[in-house]
């Protein structure tokens, strides 16, 4: 009797054997082709890296065209190729060459264990600003949160345009696709990131593989913290009374009320004229005191008087005095009276010596 658990997992360190020309000798019946367009941006390194793609997939004899008058590369099968699975491989390196990705991790999908993911993006957000921001937040302030994603999930990842292509093994694409996608659905890569960092140490303890890991993954609920902006008029709701309004009051009544009425029409227009005049007065006021305002000279800060100076140092005239007189006799550029009378005496001297 067999443990049905084991049965079910895959034991460590097993590889599928790889596909040899014994398995199919007689090759393929028909000829294959794919082709698939590429950006004009792209066309140099292209041009520069494409023997090395020749050369990569003549292993699996698969012929590689480029072209680039119209912009595309093609793969075709030949009589030699075996493998029928070496075309989709070959169409996966040229869809992932024209989305940015370099050819020194685009080659590995020719491996057998490795499998590739190109994830649209594009559609999932409408705005555009939105779009840009949410990508922005999947790599990560320099590039931290896509590092860490590949780091977990064993895969190499690259964001271009409305595109996110992935390489890898087949359960990391899995992960990488569920954390863009929800990144497209305003969900943190940080939240999938901590749950993929609880399954990757639960993973390592032989006893939890058949278990349920519910208990032990996170439950993050979605709070909306966007306040509702408030209305710059606020209707207020008056209180229910269940008697109607009272009926306004119509202009007869007004000048009932105030006696108008019963004036004549001369005397109602020599009223009104004197309202007019009365509100013209008082524009004419206020417009003057306006008019004034910039003859009213600024009030003036108080002096403040100045402490004279202390007397207390008295001032030595005779010294001054003198240093002036001794100026006087040095003359600029020259030597002191007794300084050359000394010099000439010792000049003297020295030729009676001689």
């Amino acid at each position: 009797a067999v443990d049905e658990s084991e049965l079910l997992t895959v034991p460590d360190g097993w590889k599928e054997p790889a596909f040899t020309r014994e398995d199919n000798p007689k090759g393929l019946l028909e000829e294959s082709s794919f082709a698939t367009l590429f950006p004009k941006y792209r066309e140099a390194y292209l041009k520069e890296c494409w023997p090395l793609v020749q050369k990569a997939l003549a292993e699996h004899y698969v012929n590689a065209t480029l072209d680039l008058i119209e912009g595309s590369m093609t793969v075709t099968t030949t009589k030699k190729t075996f493998d029928p699975y070496a075309i989709i491989r070959a169409r996966d390196l040229i869809k992932l060459l024209a989305r940015s990705v370099p050819f020194e991790q685009a080659v590995r999908i020719l491996q057998d264990d490795v499998a590739c993911d190109i994830i649209k993006i594009g559609s999932l957000v409408r705005k555009r600003d939105t779009f840009i921001k949410r990508r922005a937040r999947l790599l990560g302030p320099k590039g931290s949160t896509l590092k860490a994603l590949e780091l977990l999930t064993n895969c190499y990842i690259m964001v271009q345009g409305n595109t996110v292509s992935a390489l890898g093994p087949f359960s990391g694409l899995k992960e990488v696709r569920k954390v863009v996608l929800d990144t497209m659905k305003n969900i943190h890569p940080i939240y999938n990131i901590k749950t993929l960092m609880i399954k990757r140490e639960l993973a390592k303890d032989p006893e939890l593989r058949t278990q349920s890991w519910e208990r032990f993954l996170p439950k993050f609920k979605r709070k909306n913290l966007k306040k509702r902006k408030e209305p710059k008029k606020k209707n207020t709701k008056k209180e229910y009374t269940p008697f109607p309004p009272p009926q306004p009051e119509s202009q007869i009544d007004k000048e009932l009320a105030s006696g108008e009425y019963f004036l004549k029409e001369r005397q109602k227009k020599r009223k009104r004229m004197e309202e007019i005049k009365a509100k013209q007065a008082d524009a004419v006021k206020r417009r003057q005191e306006e008019r004034n305002k910039a003859f009213i000279p600024p009030k003036e800060k108080p002096v403040v008087k100045t402490k004279k100076a202390s007397t207390e140092k008295k001032i030595d005239i005779e010294a001054i005095k003198e240093k002036v007189k001794n100026a006087k006799k040095k003359k600029l550029g020259a030597l002191p009276e007794e300084e050359v009378k000394l010099k000439m005496a010792a000049d003297e001297n020295k030729k009676k010596k001689k």
